[in-house]
C-alpha cells in the first residue's frame, strides 16, 4: 500500500475539550461520504476505539509509543490503514502531554511527528473569546515540528460568540475548520474508569455516534479537512506496514493440522483488547474463538489455551459469579496446566473472590474495589519463565484500575516492575500468567508464538 494515506490527528489543549466527539464525529461524517476511514487512538485507551469502530465499520486501533516504541508507530498505522481512503487519529490528553517524566514520549505531538500528520486542534471555547488566539498561537508555535493545520471550536454559545472567536483567530494564522455548538445529545456516560464501553450500551452508542457525525457534518468544513489530510505526504521514511507474521516463522502444514483453539474472553465484562493480539495468535497458528463469560456456560469446544483481557468484571461481578459452570470450567482448564493469560480484569476473574462474590478460584488471592485509582505506564521484566515470556524478557505495560488484589503477587510473580517504584507483581503458576499490567504484544511478537506453542504441546 501507499505510505501516503491521507490522515489527520485530532488533538486538544487538555482532556475534556471534546476530542472524542470531534474525532468520532469526523470519522462518521467521512464514512457517510463513502470514504473508507481508518480509526486510530493515541495511547493505551481501549474504550474510545469501540466508538471509532461504530463510526467507521473498521476495528479501532491504538498507537502507543510507550508500549510499542516509536519505531512501530508508522508500521502499525500503515497496517491499520491498509485499503483506506483516509485515517483519523484521536489524540490523548493535551497535545504535548505524554508519559510522566519521559518528555514527549507517548504524547499526541510525538505520534503526529512520527506520522508526519497535520494536527487539528479542538478548543473548548465555552469560557473565552479573544484569549483563544493566544492559546492557539502557543500550541501552534511550541514545537515547530508539529504542524497545527487548523482549529475546531467546540461548545460555542451563540452566533455572537462565534464572531468574536473568529475575529480573534484571524491574527493567529491558524484557520478555523469548524464550529460546534453545545449539544447534549452527543454526551456519552462515564463512570470510574472513563466512558462506558460500546458493548454495554450498543443501541445508545449507535445513536450517540450518529449524533456526533451529524454535528460535525453540520459544523465543520469537511472539504477543507479532507484537503488538509491529503496534504500530509508520506509517513516517516522507510515505514512499511507491520505484519503479525514473524519473518523467522513460516506456518507449516503441521501447524495447520494442529491449530490449537485459543479461547478469548469477550462480551460486556471483558472489552479491553488490542486487535493485534488476535492477529498475532492467528498468525502463530491458533484458531481464535471468542466467548462471553456472562452467558456461555462452557468454554469453546477443544479449548487448549485461554486469554482473558481487561474490562469491568467489578460491574458484572454478580453475573460472573452466578455462572458457576463456566467458573468451574476455567478452573479445571487452569489446573490442568493449560496456558492461561490474564490481564487486569482477567486477574480479578481468576481470584478466589471479587467483593465477596466467588470467582474462578484459580489464584490464592482476593480482589475488591478501592477508592484509589492506580494509573500509569510501567517498565517491567519477566521474573521467571512463563507461558508468555522467558525470564528476563522486558516489556512495557500500563495499569488502570480501581481494584486491589491481596496478595499482590504469588510465590512466583509475573513481573518485576521498575516504575514508579521497584516491586514484584502478578502470578505465575502452572500454565497461568496473571497480572494487572496491560501489554501490547506487537512490541514483543514472541509472546504470542510462545503462548500458541505451549497450547500445542501442553
Amino acid at each position: 500500500m501507499s505510505a501516503s494515506v491521507p490522515r489527520l490527528v485530532i488533538a486538544a489543549p487538555s482532556s475534556g475539550s471534546g476530542k472524542t466527539t470531534v474525532a468520532t464525529g469526523l470519522m462518521a461524517a467521512f464514512a457517510a461520504r463513502g470514504l473508507a476511514v481508518s480509526p486510530h487512538k493515541v495511547g493505551p485507551d481501549y474504550i474510545d476505539p469501540g466508538y471509532h469502530a461504530l463510526a467507521t465499520g473498521r476495528v479501532g486501533r491504538n498507537l502507543d509509543a510507550y508500549l510499542c516504541g516509536p519505531d512501530l508507530i508508522g508500521p502499525l498505522f500503515l497496517h491499520g490503514a491498509r485499503g483506506c481512503d483516509i485515517a483519523v487519529v484521536e489524540g490523548v490528553m493535551g497535545l504535548y502531554d505524554g508519559a510522566a517524566g519521559e518528555g514527549e514520549l507517548a504524547s499526541t505531538a510525538q505520534v503526529a511527528k512520527l506520522l508526519r500528520a497535520p494536527v487539528v486542534l479542538v478548543v473548548d471555547a465555552s469560557s473565552q473569546s479573544r484569549s483563544v488566539a493566544a492559546l492557539v498561537h502557543g500550541f501552534a508555535s511550541w514545537d515547530p515540528e508539529v504542524r497545527v493545520g487548523g482549529v475546531i471550536l467546540n461548545k460555542v454559545g451563540s452566533d455572537r460568540h462565534e464572531e468574536l472567536l473568529r475575529e480573534a483567530l484571524d491574527s493567529a494564522g491558524v484557520p478555523v475548520l469548524g464550529v460546534l455548538r453545545r449539544a447534549e445529545q452527543v454526551e456519552t456516560p462515564s463512570r470510574h474508569l472513563g466512558l462506558v464501553p460500546v458493548a454495554e450500551r450498543r443501541a445508545a452508542a449507535v445513536e450517540a455516534v450518529a449524533a456526533m457525525g451529524a454535528q460535525v457534518l453540520d459544523g465543520c468544513d469537511l472539504g477543507a479537512l479532507e484537503a488538509l489530510a491529503r496534504a500530509a505526504g508520506a509517513v516517516s521514511g522507510g515505514s512499511v506496514p507491520w505484519t503479525p507474521a514473524s519473518p523467522t516463522h513460516r506456518p507449516t502444514r503441521s501447524d495447520e493440522q494442529q491449530a490449537p483453539v485459543v479461547a478469548v474472553a469477550g462480551g460486556p465484562a471483558f472489552t479491553f483488547s488490542y486487535a493485534e493480539h488476535t492477529e498475532l495468535l492467528t498468525a502463530a497458528g491458533a484458531e481464535v474463538v471468542t466467548f462471553d463469560p456472562l452467558r456461555d456456560e462452557e468454554l469453546p469446544e477443544g479449548t487448549a489455551g485461554l486469554v482473558i483481557g481487561g474490562g469491568f468484571p467489578e460491574v458484572y461481578a454478580a453475573e460472573l459469579s452466578a455462572n458457576e459452570p463456566l467458573r468451574k470450567a476455567v478452573a479445571e482448564l487452569a489446573n490442568s496446566g493449560a496456558p492461561v493469560a490474564a490481564e487486569c480484569a482477567g486477574l480479578l476473574y481468576l481470584c478466589q473472590e471479587l467483593d465477596g462474590l466467588p470467582m474462578c478460584g484459580v489464584l490464592d488471592a482476593g480482589a475488591r474495589m478501592s477508592k484509589r485509582l492506580t494509573l500509569g505506564y510501567r517498565d517491567a521484566v519477566a521474573v521467571g519463565d512463563s507461558v508468555l515470556a522467558a525470564a528476563g524478557t522486558r516489556m512495557r505495560g500500563h495499569e488502570f484500575h480501581r481494584t486491589v488484589v491481596e496478595p499482590g503477587s504469588g510465590a512466583e510473580p509475573a513481573w518485576g516492575v521498575r516504575t514508579p517504584r521497584p516491586r514484584v507483581e502478578g502470578f505465575v503458576q502452572r500454565g497461568v500468567h496473571a497480572s494487572y499490567l496491560h501489554t501490547h504484544w506487537a512490541s514483543e511478537p514472541g509472546v504470542a508464538r510462545r503462548f500458541v506453542e505451549r497450547c500445542r504441546t501442553s
